[in-house]
């Protein structure tokens, strides 16, 4: 039985993923890796962030990632790995972070207490991360954790998102979700990717977006507007629910004190970096 208030775990990983995931949408990841010959926006995410895995060829990127189009991926995997070794594209990608942080973040907050002690406590609730059957955490487990505070709360907030990543892949794969099915429905919430990102970046063209609403139709998930029905909205309900049941040991580890400190600290940092330009203005919603 939970220790911990309902969702509590799922509010901090919302505040502590953005953090990581920022990296992806600043302009010094591209910098980093223009200069050791790899330019194209995909093949930098994809190297950038399986470089953990290894030299890994286009399927397991493909799997691990769940939701891009397999002929986009095999368009720059493994060719990358000609141009850039996984640990130079890991040492790169760390160098971005770095980079990036110290700019939306400002002096004052990546060098305060608070940011040390934030990375104390993600660090303390991704040991009780698991493994087993979670590929993309597991090989970043493997990777040493950054000596200065600020990297070292961006490397825990990246095993935790990972952790829950690879748990959710779980669940959708458990309520019959496709990748394209599972990126539309989440849309569909408010709270998912735009249409307009996922056909630029994720390799699927409006035809394929049109064919999963058809699906998700007929299957009673979605209404004649494109909005999610009352079985639509619990259904996406009870993904987040089963992904948080396999991803609530490393914030039952922390305890309800520390995941309400780390919660209130990681939403700190999240405005900051927000009102920083760290993402996309148009990158959440339905348009």
């Amino acid at each position: 039985m939970s220790t911990l208030p309902p969702r509590a775990g799922r509010r901090c990983h919302n505040a502590l993923n953005p953090m990581h995931s920022c990296v992806y949408f600043s302009p010094d990841l591209g910098k980093e890796f223009g200069q050791l010959g790899v330019e194209d926006p995909s093949a930098v995410y994809f190297a950038s962030r399986g470089a953990a895995l290894g030299a890994v060829g286009a399927g397991t990127v493909t799997s691990t990632f769940y939701n891009f189009n397999h002929t986009l991926v095999a368009r720059h995997l493994p060719s990358v790995w000609s141009r850039i070794t996984p640990a130079a594209a890991l040492d790169a990608r760390l160098r971005a972070a770095d980079s990036t942080l110290r700019r939306v973040l400002g002096e004052e907050a990546f060098t305060s207490p608070e940011m040390a002690e934030a990375a104390r406590l993600a660090l303390r609730a991704a040991e009780a991360c698991t493994r087993q059957a979670r590929p993309l955490y597991a090989a970043h487990a493997d990777l040493a954790v950054p000596d200065e505070p600020h990297l070292a709360y961006w490397h825990a907030a990246t095993l935790l998102r990972e952790h829950r990543g690879d748990g959710h892949l779980a669940a959708l794969l458990s309520a019959g979700l496709d990748p394209m099915e599972a990126l539309v429905s989440h849309t569909a919430t408010g709270k998912g990717t735009s249409p307009r990102w996922v056909l630029a970046t994720r390799g699927w063209r409006r035809t394929d977006w049109d064919a999963a609403v058809e699906r998700l139709r007929s299957r009673g998930v979605l209404d004649a507007e494109g909005d999610l029905t009352d079985a639509g909205t619990a259904l996406r309900e009870e993904l987040e629910e089963a992904t948080d049941r396999m991803d609530a040991a490393p914030y039952e580890h922390l305890g309800a004190d520390g995941v309400a400190r780390l919660t209130e600290l990681a939403r700190g940092f999240l405005f900051t970096a927000a009102s920083a330009g760290a993402f996309p203005d148009d990158l959440v919603g339905r348009g």
